[in-house]
């Protein structure tokens, strides 16, 4: 179940004793936590709510806790974190845990203690035989990363549930400057929501006016105007990130990361893989695939190529030369425009 199923559960239904909840969101894992501490009454938590961090804590402490009973009240909540004894990678830690108990509490957990793994992890060891137990006894909560459309779902819901609106125009906009990434859509709603707050209605213009385009959004826009030998267009946009602090060196990562990814996507789209396995295959946001399957369509490999190595060189003259970073970019422009009208002659 993911999150909002969660919720419903927890209102309608007497919950599980063992859940686990897995996916590197942070944002989801914290809106699950605060779910679980609402079975408790606030007046009774400094007792009945224990929260311990496997990295730094032994396990037997927390399980002590949760075969406790109840401090004047009808149940505990022990949120175990950060189960790394749940994954195939090793972790340096001095910290010993008795999996052995794990595995008896879980053959009989205690009927008056919520327990809850918190594991930020993309998926856990599935040979271990203490994982598999889990598995069987735990009720899943999905916090993996959402993709595009999920996320808008969930900002919509969000706002609806405290009275907001919010137009398809502002949230295309929020889209686009947060490449799609819920954690930082809902980092920008408490804003967005003071400054509707008359209104109960966010549109476009509010989106644009608070919410700052990411270093990649900024980048992205940049290789359109690359690719499309908009030298104009190019090189005010290089300006302005240079205006905004953005270190050349930065930039040029960036641009050059860009770029790489193009090249990857143009590969492997053109050996048929979809946009869901390109996204798995080179570890990136969907939207960010979406984007980049929409951009190589007009555009031959040798043209990605050739902005990639220019990239590259000046790259290398940032590093060794004092040159001036502007400068160096319009030349790269000039370079670049030149390359692309020598192929337009072949053909």
């Amino acid at each position: 179940m993911d999150v909002t199923q969660l919720s419903a559960q927890l209102k309608t239904k007497t919950p599980a004793m063992v859940y686990l909840v897995l996916g590197t969101q942070q944002v989801l894992q914290q809106e699950a936590i605060d779910k679980f501490m609402g079975l408790i009454p606030e007046n009774e938590r400094v007792m009945n709510i224990g929260r311990y961090d496997m990295e730094t804590t032994p396990l037997a402490v927390a399980l002590d806790d949760a075969m406790a009973t109840p401090f004047f009240g009808e149940r505990r909540l022990v949120i175990v974190n950060k189960p790394f004894f749940l994954i195939g990678e090793k972790k340096h830690s001095k910290v010993e845990h008795d999996l052995d108990s794990l595995k008896k509490y879980l053959e009989h957990p205690e009927s008056s203690t919520v327990l809850v793994f918190t594991a930020p992890y993309e998926k856990l060891d599935g040979r271990k035989g203490i994982v598999k137990l889990l598995k069987k006894t735990a009720v899943l909560v999905d916090a993996s990363p959402l993709n595009e459309q999920q996320a808008r779902q969930k900002v919509a819901q969000q706002l609806a549930t405290d009275d907001f609106e919010i137009t398809s125009g502002a949230l295309d906009e929020l889209v686009q400057r947060t490449n799609a990434d819920y954690e930082m859509m809902n980092a920008n709603l408490t804003k967005l929501k003071i400054l509707a707050y008359q209104g109960k209605k966010i549109d476009q213009q509010m989106v644009a006016a608070l919410v700052p385009q990411s270093l990649d959004e900024n980048v992205f826009d940049l290789v359109t105007a690359v690719l499309q030998h908009n030298q104009t267009r190019a090189l005010d946009l290089y300006q302005q990130l240079l205006e905004g602090q953005q270190p050349p060196l930065r930039i040029n990562a960036v641009l050059v990361g860009q770029f790489r990814l193009l090249i990857q996507i143009k590969t492997l789209s053109n050996r048929g893989l979809s946009q869901g396995s390109l996204a798995s295959k080179l570890n990136v946001h969907p939207y960010r695939v979406k984007l980049a399957l929409k951009t190589i369509r007009n555009f031959s490999m040798e043209s990605l190529e050739n902005a990639y190595l220019g990239l590259i060189r000046i790259e290398q003259s940032l590093k060794t030369t004092q040159r001036d970073p502007s400068l160096l970019f319009q030349l790269f422009m000039l370079q670049y425009s030149q390359q692309n009208k020598r192929q337009l002659i072949k053909r």
